[in-house]
């Protein structure tokens, strides 16, 4: 049966191999294998069911299932994916929100306290 696997991405002789990347497209592919593996222990186990069908019938019933189970995994994988890629975005968009407000409060405290320092040197001049 075989499972349907995107295929890796080419990389260019000069390209500087990034192990965290590496390590969990690794991590990915064997969690794909897995599931693969298991698609087909269960397509098996479902086709068994049907014992009076001809062999071919439940090899046909076996792909049928494995396919439409890998279908499905994927579709999961890629809604999961999509959601992350929001979150991280979110994320981003939140770290920069607050890293803005916390250069302006700094930048505040620091014209205040300049302020401050530059009133009495007036008064006394």
């Amino acid at each position: 049966m075989g499972g349907r696997q995107r295929p890796p991405r080419a990389r260019t002789p000069r390209q500087k191999v990034d192990t965290r990347v590496e390590i969990a497209r690794l991590e990915g592919f064997l969690a794909w294998e897995a599931e693969v593996a298991a698609a087909e222990r269960d397509a098996r186990a479902f086709a068994g069911q049907f014992a009076w069908l001809p062999a071919a019938e439940r090899e046909s019933l076996e792909r049928a299932y494995a396919a439409d189970r890998l279908r499905y995994a994927e579709e999961v994988v890629d809604r999961a994916v999509d959601r992350c890629r929001r979150l991280a975005a979110r994320y981003r968009s939140e770290c920069r929100r607050i890293c803005a407000r916390w250069a302006a409060l700094c930048l505040s405290v620091t014209l205040a306290a300049a302020l401050f320092a530059a009133v009495p040197a007036i008064l006394r001049g």
